[in-house]
């Protein structure tokens, strides 16, 4: 099931059309020249990183004032990773690790990113999320978060997730963007330790919807660039 939601995500992708307000952001920070994760035996970790032309991390979204409509820029690593290995119950879809800034809104209570000793106002700074990914059609992406209607006995979700109605996890792993790359550090032991999973890279443009039943709570509008060209998930752990 998730390679038929994933082939059919790459056919979406290949005919993505720009819009006015997703293409503002779409420059040369977002265009992804490498990928990688290398994992370290000897720390116990994975090291995620997504390395750009410009420069990563230095564009962010412009305030709206608002939830509903809220942009949010990510650099995301899509994955086979199972949701399981993250914490979450197993279901369809694609497990992302998913660097995201936004400033309307602060989806990691748990987290004070920028250190001012409050905790639910720093969604500007980058941060990590893991997503489930599924398709959808409603958006130009072709993508969005998988959501539930509500909790219960068929959705588990990780401890330190937001609160909201979707497969997603605020896990606080540390994130820095120094010149031209992004990354993200990993213990094994957040993800099942794992250490033999392929992954992608891809900068993209998502938005949030709080009033529109037609559309998804968090999709992703415009897909900027693809490591591999096809999101194909070739690469492997180092």
């Amino acid at each position: 099931m998730k390679s038929i939601i994933l082939f059919s995500a790459i056919a979406l992708l290949s005919s993505i059309k720009s819009y006015s307000q997703e293409s503002d952001y779409k420059n040369d920070d977002f265009a992804i020249i490498e990928v990688s994760v290398i994992h370290k035996a000897d720390l116990g970790i994975t090291i995620w990183e997504i390395g750009v032309i410009g420069k990563a991390g230095k564009t962010t979204p412009t305030k709206v004032g608002q939830l509903d409509g809220a942009p949010v820029l990510g650099y995301v690593f899509p994955t086979d990773l199972k949701p399981t290995d993250v914490g979450f119950n197993q279901t369809d879809g694609i497990v992302a690790l998913a660097l995201t800034s936004h400033p309307d809104f602060d989806d990691t209570p748990l987290w004070d990113e920028n250190s001012d000793k409050i905790y639910d106002n720093d969604g500007l700074v980058w941060h990590p999320h893991w997503v489930v990914l599924h398709e959808d059609k409603r958006v130009a992406g072709g993508l969005s978060v998988k959501q539930f209607k509500k909790a219960g006995e068929t959705v588990v979700l990780p401890p330190t997730n937001p609160g909201m109605p979707m497969y997603m996890d605020s896990p606080g792993y540390p994130v820095t963007a120094i010149d031209n790359k992004i990354k993200v550090i990993v213990p094994d032991y957040r993800i099942n330790n794992r250490t033999d999973f392929n992954y992608d890279g891809v900068a993209a443009f998502m938005k949030v919807n709080t009033t529109n039943d037609n559309l998804p709570m968090l999709g992703v509008y415009e897909v900027y660039s693809i490591a591999s060209g096809d999101l194909s998930l070739p690469y492997k752990v180092k």
